[in-house]
């Protein structure tokens, strides 16, 4: 039974990555802050006989305490008051540095943990309602984050790419290259509709396994049916179901590696050439564009972009050699070899 289309959810905000964890972080911040205050009541203590106590004259430990803690605060309520030259000095020269680091570690921490927490949420919603015309990478192992790379140096914006994977490890290196990520199960749809799977320029699925892979096509292709989908898939006989479960490519690194040993027996560059034609490092690379108007009429090898190697019409594939070839027409998809800027 086809499962109802859900509207769009942002169930899960985008993260970003932080250096510590929030605990950690905010341990150390409050703990930073305990030493120096118990360094300041330890100096009062030391120094008890140059303070004065205006109530009952004598500086108790918990007098101490409590006039470290207003001092700190800069509270002074002037029932206690240092009143010798020594004690002035250590307030002057040691316990006011002291202070301004308090009050700015705990000024810091409100604006990280509220102000700026609060804002970096509110931005992260923002991008994520505004989502459009990006590219979704619904797994980020070894061929997911080799083709975040190569979209990255084809000229992508990383701002444009959202990142998908269970592996908060593996989503730390994807926002190292300036990516959106989430961390969730592209398997659901809440996790999908959060990414704005409908609004997205293009889908790559690398899950790793084939039918994790393949469901997650499933769920994809059920949320954003117009948005092109590619697959990699590892066994010859999972190609037909992820064709069936709506890829619109896919992509068989295991054969692919075969075609190059193939074509390494035939000549000793032929591999080379076509590692050349698949990265945006070669010299030159495939590129697949819709037809131009001034390109209307004329024959593929007429081509002023590179060398047309086929045309997509319709449901028709055209080669080079063949009679359809010798005029292009309006709404023709061009694959050429163009040379890398």
């Amino acid at each position: 039974m086809k499962k109802p289309k859900l509207p769009p959810k942002l169930a899960k905000p985008l993260k970003r990555a932080v250096d510590l964890p929030v605990w950690a972080d905010l341990g150390l911040r409050l703990g930073g802050a305990f030493a120096l205050v118990m360094l300041v009541v330890l100096l009062h203590w030391i120094d008890r006989d140059g303070l004065k106590d205006t109530h009952d004259g004598t500086v108790s430990f918990l007098d101490v305490f409590y006039f470290t803690m207003i001092s700190i605060t800069t509270t002074g309520f002037g029932d206690i008051a240092p009143v010798s030259d020594k004690s002035r000095l250590i307030e002057a020269v040691i316990v006011t540095p002291i202070r301004f680091a308090v009050i700015f570690i705990f000024v810091g921490t409100a604006y990280n943990y509220f102000i700026k927490h609060s804002w970096e949420s509110w931005r992260m919603k923002r991008i994520q309602e505004r989502l459009s015309d990006h590219v979704v990478v619904l797994g980020f192992g070894v061929s997911g984050s080799q083709a975040v790379q190569e979209l990255i140096a084809r000229g992508t914006d990383p701002a444009c790419i959202v990142v998908v994977d269970p592996s908060a490890g593996r989503l730390r290196h994807a926002e190292q290259q300036g990516c959106n990520v989430l961390e969730g199960d592209a398997t659901r749809d809440e996790t999908l509709a959060a990414v704005r799977i409908d609004a997205a320029r293009t889908i790559l699925v690398s899950a790793g396994r084939d039918d994790t892979s393949i469901l997650i096509v499933l769920t994809a292709r059920h949320l954003a049916p117009g948005v092109p989908i590619t697959v990699v898939v590892r066994a010859d006989d999972n190609e037909l179901l992820a064709r069936q479960a709506g890829a619109d490519n896919v992509i068989n690194p295991v054969r692919f590696t075969g075609l190059l040993l193939a074509g390494s027996a035939e000549g000793q560059h032929i591999a080379e050439y076509m590692s050349d034609l698949a990265s945006v490092d070669g010299r030159v690379q495939l590129v697949e564009r819709p037809v131009r108007p001034e390109e209307v009429g004329k024959s593929l090898d007429q081509l002023a972009t590179g060398k047309g190697v086929r045309i997509y019409r319709g449901e028709q594939c055209i080669g080079f050699w063949e009679p359809g070839a010798k005029v292009l027409e309006p709404g023709d998809v061009i694959v050429e070899i163009a040379v890398t800027p």
